[in-house]
């Protein structure tokens, strides 16, 4: 599915899909807020299996460099896997989070527990979209309204209000925690 190449390209028809598909689980429609902006061009170029955003005036100017010594341009918002599924990286979170249309708003207490990596539980929810889905995309925010991260709703509203305080309410994907984690693999 995806080619190996060193080489800076747009996406494929069927690359283009699977990002989209994945960037839609967390901001819906919006994703052309990410393309039509007023300050200018922006596009999505794929690089060693990375994705990056960027403008196009920096894409040009990216395009100058050799290849074999470009190592990223722009902000890299997740890469395709070997078996050509997309995975979003934190790094992606800038984006995501002014257009989300789920999030989830975390109590003091369990903040810490989530920047560890660590699922959420019921009882360290402070507040939840209304209308979220099960397996909705969700931004992950504390009571100050700063980005956390985000994960994949385990419940919707509903069945969350029903749920016991030990049920598991999202499931983790990426944290702000991650930049200290695995700041090696964050290109």
């Amino acid at each position: 599915m995806c080619s190996y190449a060193i080489k800076m390209r747009p996406l494929t028809d069927q690359e283009t899909e699977l990002f989209f598909k994945k960037l839609s689980k967390y901001i819906g429609d919006n994703i052309r807020h990410l393309l039509d902006r007023e300050d200018g061009q922006y596009c999505f170029r794929l690089h060693l299996d990375r994705v990056y955003y960027c403008s196009e005036k920096l894409m040009k100017a990216a395009a100058c460099i050799s290849r074999k010594q470009l190592l990223s341009f722009g902000t890299c918002l997740g890469k395709f896997t070997k078996s050509g599924k997309f995975y979003l990286n934190i790094t992606a979170l800038d984006y995501l989070a002014p257009y989300a249309k789920w999030r989830v708003w975390l109590k003091p207490n369990a903040e810490q527990q989530f920047l560890y990596g660590n699922n959420i539980v019921k009882s360290g929810v402070g507040r939840m979209t209304e209308g979220t889905e099960t397996n909705a995309g969700v931004v992950i925010y504390n009571m100050s309204d700063m980005p956390l991260g985000f994960g994949v709703a385990a419940k919707s509203t509903t069945d969350c209000r029903r749920a016991d305080p030990t049920a598991l309410v999202v499931l983790h994907q990426a944290d702000l925690g991650q930049y200290i984690r695995a700041e090696d693999a964050l290109t």
